[in-house]
């Protein structure tokens, strides 16, 4: 099995704001776009247009109907309103990943300068234990060239001098049309990513599993009641009620 290196001081990763995420798949597209056409790609589709399409996607969006909650919501009452949650779903480049240490080959690895976790295809022999092992459902396989494939970051771009400095981000931050996304070195608490992980008590996902996933969510904010108050004006949950309600939430989600 494969060994992990020393936990690096540098961890890369993603910081999705689902306040702001509306659900456009500009991520998913523009992630498709730029992959299928670099050291990974091709990224292929099979039958895209028939009743049973399949293909490779690093980046995937599902959206959730959220039903009301609160004391009031029993009685027929709103206290916080029903919403639409969308939910990006992409490789949580985690602090120890169970996809590496499974791995017979070493073909999934994770870099100790900056705690990228990657696949070799030169080394994978598409035998799907990463897969099963990833409790996010962040690994893809492709049917066509029989080997895993997975989330980057980007890393052709982000340390591509050939770019002007604000293109080296990833396709899926560089494209967000409401800026719900964004990239960034979460092992340094002084980052600008990190200092928005604290005001808004952002949130890793299952974090009782014990891999430490390296990525963030940014918890909704209240929503405005029907009579057209702020659910603060309306005794709602403090910011961190609203972060732990959003953990199980997704926990459940997650573990269907």
């Amino acid at each position: 099995m494969t060994a992990l290196p020393p936990p690096p001081a540098k961890k890369l990763g993603l910081v999705i704001d689902l306040d702001t995420c509306v659900g456009c798949h500009a991520c998913a597209t523009s992630c498709k776009e730029w992959n299928a056409g670099g050291i990974l790609g091709p990224l292929v589709d099979e039958q895209p247009y028939g009743k049973e399409p399949s293909g490779v996607w690093f980046n995937r969006v599902h959206s959730y109907e959220l039903a009301p909650e609160g004391p009031d919501a029993a009685r027929g009452r709103e206290a916080q309103p029903a919403m639409t949650l969308h939910f990006p779903r992409s490789c949580l480049h985690c602090d120890t990943p169970a996809c590496v240490t499974v791995c017979p080959t070493g073909a999934s690895y994770k870099r100790a300068e900056d705690g990228i976790v990657l696949v070799d295809e030169d080394k994978c022999i598409g035998c799907k234990l990463c897969s099963w092992a990833c409790p996010y459902g962040a690994r893809e396989y492709s049917e066509v060239d029989g080997v895993m494939k997975k989330c980057t970051l980007c890393v052709d771009r982000i340390y591509n001098e050939n770019l002007e400095p604000e293109d080296r981000v990833p396709a899926c931050v560089q494209a967000c049309p409401t800026r719900a996304r964004h990239f960034g070195d979460l092992g340094d608490p002084e980052s600008e990513v990190s200092r928005l992980v604290a005001e808004r008590e952002g949130v890793a996902l299952m974090p009782e599993l014990g891999y430490g996933p390296v990525n963030r969510y940014l918890p909704p904010r209240p929503r405005r009641g029907g009579d057209g108050r702020d659910d603060a004006d309306a005794d709602a949950k403090p910011a961190s009620g609203i972060a732990r309600s959003l953990q199980r939430w997704l926990g459940r989600a997650l573990g269907r």
